[in-house]
């Protein structure tokens, strides 16, 4: 399941709690036009991918109505530990009553640090391996 937002998702006062409420919800990816901070990390920290359009783009102007089903190809060459430029790029494909169409969307994994919170599905497992690693 996808998520698609609009300016500053995730603004509010209960941050982590909605980062929280993503996931329980199913929700794997958030698709916006730009994220409040805190927010866009706390999702990474709960193992859901953030995504944002490219300048320019928005839900509207690509025709997206949210149902549609979307793939998501690229991030293997888009993280930090592939020496990429940060944030990368990924590509979205978009399956509209049998019409495909793709574009790109810019990958909000900032650092090395969140992409291994997310390679890992979130914080806590991340912690929790390490624990048990260590």
């Amino acid at each position: 399941m996808i998520v698609i937002a609009g300016s500053e998702y995730g603004s509010g006062s209960s941050r982590d709690w909605a980062a929280k409420g993503t996931l329980l919800l199913g929700v794997k990816a958030v698709l916006a036009t730009s994220y409040e901070r805190i927010h866009r990390s706390n999702l990474i920290g709960m193992g859901v991918l953030p995504l944002q359009f490219k300048p320019g783009d928005t839900a509207e102007n690509l025709g997206l109505t949210g149902g549609e089903l979307y793939s998501i190809t690229g991030m293997e060459n888009a993280t930090p530990e592939k020496n990429a430029e940060l944030p990368g790029e990924v590509t979205v494909r978009v399956d509209q009553d049998g019409r495909n169409r793709e574009f790109t969307a810019i990958l909000r994994i900032d650092t090395p640090v969140e992409a291994d919170y997310f390679r890992h599905g979130g914080i806590l497992p991340y912690v929790l391996r390490q624990l048990l690693d260590g």
